[in-house]
């Protein structure tokens, strides 16, 4: 998949394109339905298929107090959409400016800059542009006096309840970890850079790396066991999520992850953890041989639990 940040690099020569837009946070069931329709489209047309998409959450410049936590980060986002067979991402830069610019023109300038646009594909209720000026309907009237087609595709269901990215959060914020599973379509995991910790973890006996988590939906805190793969390697893990009451100095919110059997130097690297079992709450121990002496059994329940 070819990722561009400006329409007109996208290099399609005379063909087509048919174009997914949204925000597409987590790449659940519904955003991958209008994805599919969008490749199927290119597909059969001989078309190129583009998602357009934002390098982060509208709301986090028009109301910030109102911008949700991340589903995914910005690779896993990026991986999710290229497996459906996109063939090029536009990734527009969401800044003050850009908010201020209205739907219609918006539509306009991706018609100027892409080439000629055979379909666009959203979903029924997507509102775009300054003021949410954009909707599917103008969308249709666009497409008669430039001739495209337009796709608004109604909601998934799973269960008799429509799959949403903020049904999602909630299922990760209350650790309904098989329900944002199912709704996304593919294993939930937290992926982050390893950054630079305390190294506390190392002094217990147990080195963990830790997560660049910033931004991003987390599950309630506590130990679970996951895995990672590393250089098409499974490694299982414990994953901490928390304040580490026993040996922190403050409340700062911390994602660790100790790798079982692996060894090597992670600082830099990017990691995706898939979530499996919560094997219990984070709680303060009485002393640091206390906190040893569980981390080895959390251990021992993610060798059992994997």
């Amino acid at each position: 998949m070819k990722i561009i940040h400006a329409a007109n690099k996208l290099g399609n020569g005379s063909r087509k394109v048919c174009l997914a837009i949204g925000v597409f946070d987590g790449v659940h069931l519904g955003h991958q339905q209008i994805v599919r329709q969008t490749v199927a489209d290119a597909r059969q047309h001989d078309a190129v298929a583009v998602v357009v998409t934002f390098d982060k959450h509208p709301n986090a410049v028009v109301a910030p107090e109102k911008a949700p936590p991340q589903i995914f980060s910005r690779s896993q986002k990026l991986r999710g959409i290229a497996v459906l067979g996109t063939d090029a991402l536009l990734e527009i830069h969401f800044d003050k400016t850009f908010s201020e610019k209205a739907g219609e023109i918006f539509i306009r300038e991706l018609a100027r800059d892409l080439g000629e646009i055979h379909s666009i594909c959203v979903g029924a209720d997507f509102v775009f542009g300054h003021r949410r000026s954009g909707n599917v309907e103008l969308l249709k009237k666009i497409g008669v006096e430039l001739g495209f087609q337009v796709h608004g595709l109604a909601a998934v269901a799973l269960d008799g309840q429509v799959v949403s990215s903020t049904r999602i959060r909630e299922m990760i914020r209350t650790g309904n970890l098989d329900a944002a599973t199912q709704m996304l379509g593919r294993r939930y995991g937290i992926c982050g850079l390893v950054v630079e910790g305390d190294r506390l973890g190392r002094q217990l006996g147990f080195p963990t790396a830790n997560l660049d988590s910033t931004n991003l939906a987390l599950p309630p805190n506590g130990v679970y066991a996951g895995a990672t793969d590393i250089n098409g390697q499974t490694y299982r893990v414990a994953l901490n999520i928390g304040t580490r009451p026993t040996v922190a100095l403050g409340p700062q919110l911390r994602v660790e992850v100790h790798l079982l059997d692996f060894s090597g130097d992670l600082y830099g690297a990017e990691l995706e953890v898939h979530i499996g079992a919560k094997l219990r709450d984070e709680r303060r121990f009485g002393s640091p041989a206390e906190l040893r002496e569980q981390i080895g059994l959390d251990l021992a329940a993610v060798r059992a639990a994997l």
